[in-house]
């Protein structure tokens, strides 16, 4: 594993000098869902959730949240991003549905938007939540993860 460049000389955290490394085409794809219930399922589908549209308030919060990363996490440098995708694609079951939230977030920089896109992944199913959670609380955002990413000294990854 290599080595940690996130603490200076003295132990402590810093934020890392990227000014050395070269500007190549970043992307990141993200992934989580938030399983809900049938009844916030056909209110979303006909739009008789109170708060307005809920998927399109959620994709402008994780659109937001990839935008604004590095002011929620410490470390995490300001990017200017090229694009930020977010797409939903429900799975319905018998007692419940689940909604999965893909985000693909790209740029071209000196240091990656892996941490972008998750943010925005995590944002996106908590404001789902949020503009439901009058109708049911027991909404279950399930696992956020890095799905794959392009670019950078270390290539890509696929989980």
């Amino acid at each position: 594993m290599d080595k940690l460049t996130h603490f200076n000389e003295q132990g402590r955290a810093k934020m890392v000098d990227i000014s050395s490394k070269d500007v190549t085409v970043r992307t990141a794809i993200a992934k989580s869902s938030i399983q809900v219930s049938n009844e916030i399922y056909e209110k979303m589908e006909q739009g008789k959730i109170g708060k307005g549209d809920v998927l399109a308030v959620a994709q402008i919060a994780g659109v937001m949240a990839a935008k604004n990363t590095s002011q929620w996490i410490p470390m995490c440098h300001p990017l200017s991003l090229n694009g930020v995708n977010i797409e939903f694609e429900w799975e319905n079951h018998q007692s419940e549905s689940i909604l999965h939230i893909t985000v693909e977030v790209k740029t071209e920089g000196k240091t990656g938007v892996e941490m972008e896109a998750l943010t925005a992944a995590s944002a996106t199913a908590l404001t789902i939540y949020d503009m439901c959670k009058a109708i049911d609380k027991g909404m279950i955002i399930g696992q956020t993860f890095l799905s794959r990413k392009t670019g950078g000294k270390s290539g890509e990854y696929k989980r």
